[in-house]
């Protein structure tokens, strides 16, 4: 069974970056899609952006060209590079499996979640 846990959340002012990883551990990336996912209080989680296995990227509008997804199969791991961050950013950031399907900005058809890593964004 994958577990994934992300690291590299935290406060930062608005304007700035952060780099977000998500490692797997119990078995390996394969070729299967992963996605970023996000959440704020009191919203539903959305989407942020997912990278195929031959490293295909989509992401949602509020991110696009600010945010940047990467892979390293080697590592097992996962980024998230995150650009001229907003206040609006702010969430709990989790990171996913998808299950083999062509939905990527469907958090339904993700499985592995893991707990989160907090981003803050002060404006």
């Amino acid at each position: 069974q994958v577990q994934l846990v992300e690291s590299g959340g935290g406060l930062v002012q608005a304007g700035g970056s952060l780099r977000l990883s998500c490692a797997a551990s119990g078995g390996t990336l394969g070729s299967y899609a992963m996605g970023w996912f996000r959440q704020a209080p009191g919203k539903e989680r959305e989407f942020v952006a997912a990278i195929t296995w031959i490293n295909r990227e989509y992401y949602s509008d509020p991110v696009r060209g600010r945010f940047t997804i990467s892979r390293d199969n080697a590592k097992n791991t996962v980024y998230l590079q995150m650009n001229s961050l907003k206040s609006e950013d702010t969430a709990m950031y989790y990171c996913a499996r998808n299950i083999g399907t062509s939905y990527y900005s469907d958090s339904t058809a993700y499985v592995n979640w893991g707990q989160g890593t907090q981003v803050t964004v002060s404006s």
